[in-house]
């Protein structure tokens, strides 16, 4: 590994560190008044407290004409296909749990994305009179229309309120239409507030990781897409004052999201965090607004999502509504979406083992960016061959670093070499490497698939679980992770053992402290992650020793003194006249600075930069008139 090369893994390394950390984590807030409410709402509720009787003075006094529907017996609906299982409460109407029957906990638990526990579907109207109204004060009237579809009738206020519901088979979209019949006189002409108020349960085994990856998506009917901070451990709010498409709820792998037909007229999402809180991850609202006229006028028509979150079902439910698939951003998002994600859903089709197909993976993409990496082998072997002439122009001038670059420059243009050239390829693959950190710990492909000792890829891989917790590292060996660390490590020393002199002092000591740090920063990372790189590893070393068979130090050392046969005339231009002007520059500054003699220019230096011999145009110092004296 030579100079130029480690300079781009550490670059890489620090760049990728940057992208890792890049989110900053806020303490939460001590005291959030939201969740203090939502906790004495739920106490209120609390299971075998004896709910109050009602009062139908009260009733009547709070809501109006519409106290008749106030009364009744809480019954429970449910609507059915082979994916998941909707079940509705009679009181209020509305959605009161989702099961997703193909999906399992990952402790072994049936999986439910929405129950009425931890979540609750309320929409709240004003009356004429001024009187707030919800839909979980009233009772309906449930009336199956067959096995695919539900509808809940209110009579109030000499009109009616209307809930339908329909779920296909085969799909997790839950139709749903609002409707205000002969109720325009008795409803102000207000929007209608629909709420979504869903305290997310842990179903992954990194709970951490399962907090971090839930958040609020919303989509603006001009195109906007924005996302609360996912990572967030303090109160996030986002205001939308213009018409939404759609809100989407995501539990890290599974969505519970509204779609409008039509629009919301405006929203407001917040998500907040209780560290302290063992039986929740985050808890998640959205309040959006549904204009007055929709509901009078048979337009409220609706959609919730309840399944995974997979880009192949998302991007056929609205538009963009794909985005809730954390694959990255711009180019890394681009990379998973149109390269990695085609050619894992291909070899599905014919492989069923995961572990193997991420090895396909590694070897297709090292297939595909040979070409880069063997311009890197060959930018090290011309590196290494002209390592004495390097060598002795830092013994000709210990002391004066811009001759040194400027004599190196002069070596590398007369032999044809560019340094930059052994780096700059390993930083063109940085988009697949970026990508392939959001795509392990998001691909819901990889959710529960087992591989080797991992039981589940798209989490680490606790191989060894410790009795204490590590700073940084946590409470678990991940075995994939450690693997993946000691196989960087050898491939470091074969790359070190081939060019001894390369590497030396504190660079040689870095090159081998980085892996050592990246164990502790990927020990909590998908065990598929750290498979592929470790898989990488291993390819990259077969490659490195293909490679030198093809690349022969005698040749390599022919061709550069040809390219200084053939560059011996040659003037420098574009970039490297430039560079050399600005070394020149450089010294002259140095030399006054040190009070040391002006540096004399020669005709052959004035030639290189294409200049007239002795016209010292070639002086960047700006000079002043010289003063005529008058006789």
């Amino acid at each position: 590994m030579d100079r130029n090369s480690a300079i781009g893994l550490f670059l890489m390394a620090a760049l990728l560190l940057i992208y890792l950390q890049f989110a900053p984590k806020p303490t939460p807030e001590s005291a959030d008044p939201a969740k203090t409410t939502a906790a004495a709402k739920a106490s209120a509720n609390t299971p075998g407290a004896a709910p109050a009787a009602p009062d139908s003075v009260a009733l009547a006094r709070q809501l109006g004409s519409f106290a008749a529907a106030a009364q009744g017996t809480a019954q429970t609906m449910e609507l059915k296909n082979d994916l998941l299982t909707v079940s509705f409460s009679s009181k209020g109407g509305q959605v009161q749990a989702v099961r997703l029957h193909k999906f399992k906990t990952f402790f072994g638990q049936p999986l439910d994305i929405f129950d009425a526990q931890s979540a609750k579907i309320d929409t709240r109207f004003r009356t004429t009179d001024g009187r707030q109204v919800k839909l979980s004060d009233l009772y309906f009237r449930a009336e199956p229309q067959g096995t695919e579809a539900l509808r809940f009738v209110a009579d109030v206020a000499g009109g009616q309120i209307e809930q339908r519901y329909s779920l296909a088979p085969g799909s997790y979209e839950v139709g749903y239409q609002l409707r205000f019949n002969g109720l325009n006189q008795t409803l102000a002409q207000e929007a209608l507030t629909f709420t979504f108020v869903d305290n997310v349960r842990q179903t992954e085994q990194d709970r951490k990781q399962n907090r971090n990856h839930t958040a609020i998506n919303r989509y603006l009917v001009s195109g906007d897409h924005t996302v609360l901070f996912e990572a967030s451990e303090s109160p996030e709010e986002i205001t939308v004052e213009e018409p939404l498409k759609w809100a989407a709820h995501k539990h890290n792998f599974f969505i519970a999201g509204i779609i409008a037909d039509n629009a919301f007229s405006s929203g407001q999402l917040n998500s907040s965090v209780d560290l302290n809180d063992s039986t929740y991850l985050k808890t998640l609202s959205s309040t959006l607004k549904i204009p007055v006229t929709d509901v009078q006028q048979g337009k409220a028509n609706f959609r919730f999502y309840f399944g995974p979150n997979s880009l192949d079902l998302l991007k056929t439910v609205a538009p963009e509504f794909d985005r809730n698939v954390n694959l990255g951003w711009g180019l890394f998002r681009w990379v998973n979406r149109f390269v990695v994600l085609p050619v894992f859903h291909f070899l599905e089709q014919f492989i069923s083992s995961y572990g193997l197909i991420i090895v396909l993976l590694v070897v297709l993409i090292k297939l595909v960016t040979w070409p880069l990496t063997y311009k890197t082998y060959e930018s090290q072997a011309k590196m290494k061959v002209l390592k004495p002439e390097l060598d002795a122009i830092k013994a000709k001038y210990p002391d004066d670093q811009v001759k040194q670059q400027q004599e190196t420059m002069k070596l590398n243009q007369s032999m044809g070499v560019n340094p930059l050239s052994g780096c700059v390829p390993t930083l063109l693959t940085l988009p697949i490497l970026f990508a392939m950190f959001q795509f392990f710990p998001n691909a819901i492909e990889l959710r529960q698939e087992p591989f080797l000792w991992a039981r589940d890829l798209s989490t680490y891989d606790e191989f060894l679980k410790l009795p204490f917790e590590l700073p940084f590292l946590g409470s678990h060996i991940s075995m994939f992770t450690v693997l993946m660390t000691l196989s960087t490590l050898a491939m470091t020393y074969q790359s070190n053992q081939s060019n001894p002199s390369a590497m030396q002092g504190p660079m040689k000591f870095y090159s081998y402290l980085m892996p050592l740090i990246f164990f502790f920063v990927l020990n909590s990372f998908a065990a598929g992650l750290t498979w592929y790189y470790l898989v990488s590893n291993l390819v990259t070393m077969a490659q490195q020793a293909i490679t030198r068979r093809f690349v022969d130090d005698d040749k390599v050392r022919a061709k550069l003194e040809a390219n200084k046969v053939k560059n011996k005339d040659k003037k420098p231009s574009g970039f490297s006249a430039r560079l050399a002007d600005a070394m020149k520059a450089a010294q002259e500054r140095e030399a006054q600075a040190k009070g040391a003699p002006r540096v004399a220019r020669t005709d052959s230096d004035a030639a290189d930069l294409d200049e007239e011999p002795g016209t010292g145009a070639a002086d960047i110092s700006p000079k002043k008139p010289r003063k005529t004296r008058r006789s």
